[in-house]
């Protein structure tokens, strides 16, 4: 199948908005990892007078994750979907979080355009077009010296992970999808990971964008080797 991109790619997350909650809440550590690598940003003073952008912010799990981690931050959520921005809305929290409507490639055109201290992506580079664009646009709104942390589903390149990834979306991920309704977007999902770059391949990408003290991290449980944290810095 060919991957969802841009517009296709956020009408069929606005479609898949109302149960996509339900559908992570199901996957065994989803939220206890966004956690995990929004801890690894490793923010002073709980956050105290610093700017942080959650790109591709979805409904708001990596958001709130980024507030566990640092409750004192001022906190931007930007998504391309306006069915995921709704559920993000929609739910309760603190005057020192926003959010903006616009697609990674746009927002340093939008309000959301910073600078700010640290960029937090979770499950983004793989969906955007031009990954390459979307890392230069993510080192120009961060300030020198700010931090970034990619969390993403990036396979370790061992034929091992690459087959469970394969069974655990064949047999339950795209299942749910078909259930409610969105297949295309989850047939999506599965194919994006196999396609994108492998973990030691995005960080040569973040690299080669001028991010320095680039650092590759596991995740454990079923998704050791499946989705791994990127750190690095603005150069």
């Amino acid at each position: 199948m060919s991957l969802l991109h841009d517009r296709a790619l956020a009408a069929a997350f606005d479609r898949a908005a109302p149960s996509y909650d339900r559908m992570t809440a199901a996957n065994p550590g989803y939220h206890g990892h966004l956690r995990r690598s929004a801890r690894r940003l490793g923010l002073p003073g709980d956050g105290s007078g610093l700017s942080v952008l959650d790109l591709g912010c979805g409904t708001g799990s990596s958001t709130r994750a980024l507030l566990d981690a640092a409750p004192r931050a001022t906190v931007t959520g930007v998504d391309a979907s306006a069915g995921m921005l709704a559920r993000a809305r929609a739910k309760t929290w603190p005057s020192s979080v926003s959010f903006v409507h616009a697609p990674a490639e746009e927002v340093g055109t939008t309000v959301a355009a910073g600078p700010y201290d640290a960029v937090f992506a979770a499950y983004l580079f793989r969906n955007v077009a031009d990954p390459d664009a979307v890392l230069r646009t993510v080192r120009g709104l961060l300030r020198p010296g700010g931090r970034l942390a990619v969390h993403e589903y990036a396979l370790s390149g061992r034929a091992v992970h690459r087959t469970v990834w394969s069974a655990v979306t064949s047999g339950l991920v795209v299942p749910w999808g078909r259930l409610h309704g969105d297949a295309a977007l989850y047939r999506h999902l599965r194919r994006s990971v196999l396609d994108f770059d492998t973990a030691p391949r995005f960080a040569e990408r973040l690299r080669l964008a001028g991010f320095a003290d680039v650092r590759v991290l596991p995740l454990p449980g079923w998704q050791t080797g499946i989705t791994h944290t990127f750190l690095a810095t603005r150069g």
